[in-house]
């Protein structure tokens, strides 16, 4: 072969390639560009609002049988990223739950509604980029008694995180999975209200779906093994549910989902039913 004849057949071969890397290229960003906010490790900065429906046993007054409570929360959320160096950052989450609730006490033994402000918090978590496909984090989340005994827990509580990333470019760039581990801990506030010492896991699997679609297993820590003090109706100390959420990226900037969480194994009943819809507009 002569050097013309070489160099015309690896002209050849370029021209006909550049298409498909360009096409390869050109679909690698798009996925990039399917984060929908709800991905621990690469949060974009973020306002949600949630809105969420949820049922768990209670104990009556009179007699102390066991029915349900229910709770209806609408909560404010907001995240905001700094980066601290090239393969750092920080990420501030802050929470604000509206609750209408009706549980039973002394001071309401009919069960009726309550509204009001439910226990905000403050999240702080440093994550570190191992790699294209590895990364790390931890942090923690505070929580003040601020919804009182009737729409709170009535204590604080500290929260330690931590968690990792693992892409899964085999299926593509939007799917990922995303282990994290919290440990949810009461340190203080009414001492007559039951401590809180339970672990919880989320072990999430995220698939990025055609159009704009993504679906996630396990994307709350809704797994939790109590170590605390025993709740109404607890006979062990496992809560394991099935959990999923759907949704889709209407845009660029918002989003829209639906979470549904149904007991397996409740031997910690956390909850009968919940059921949760978020709007993500990220900026």
């Amino acid at each position: 072969m002569t050097a013309r004849a070489f160099f015309g057949a690896c002209l050849l071969v370029t021209l006909t390639l550049r298409p498909t890397v360009a096409a390869s290229q050109g679909a690698s960003t798009r996925d990039q560009g399917e984060n929908a906010g709800e991905d621990f490790f690469k949060p974009p900065n973020l306002v949600q609002m949630m809105t969420s429906y949820r049922t768990t046993p209670r104990s009556t007054i009179t007699n102390g049988s066991t029915t349900s409570v229910t709770t209806e929360t609408f909560k404010l959320r907001h995240d905001h990223s700094f980066d601290l160096a090239p393969t750092w950052a920080l990420i501030l989450r802050s929470d604000l739950p509206l609750l209408a609730r009706n549980p039973v006490s002394s001071s309401n033994p009919d069960g009726d509604y309550l509204y009001g402000v439910g226990d905000v918090d403050l999240q702080a978590v440093i994550f570190h980029n191992l790699s294209q496909r590895w990364a790390v984090g931890f942090g923690a989340r505070l929580y003040a008694p601020t919804g009182g005994n009737t729409l709170g827990t009535g204590k604080w509580q500290i929260m330690p995180i931590v968690g990792a990333r693992y892409a899964l470019w085999e299926i593509n760039s939007s799917s990922f999975f995303e282990p994290i581990v919290r440990y949810d801990a009461s340190f203080a506030g009414d001492p007559t209200k039951k401590n809180i010492s339970n672990l919880q896991f989320a072990p999430a699997l995220n698939i990025g779906l055609p159009d704009r679609w993504f679906i996630t297993f396990y994307p709350s820590a809704d797994i939790r093994i109590n170590l605390g003090d025993p709740i109404t109706g607890q006979t062990g100390r496992l809560f394991l549910p099935f959990d999923a959420r759907v949704g889709r990226k209407l845009s660029d900037n918002v989003s829209l989902s639906f979470e549904l969480g149904v007991p397996i194994i409740k031997d910690y009943p956390l909850y009968n039913i919940k059921t949760q819809v978020r709007l993500n507009v990220t900026y």
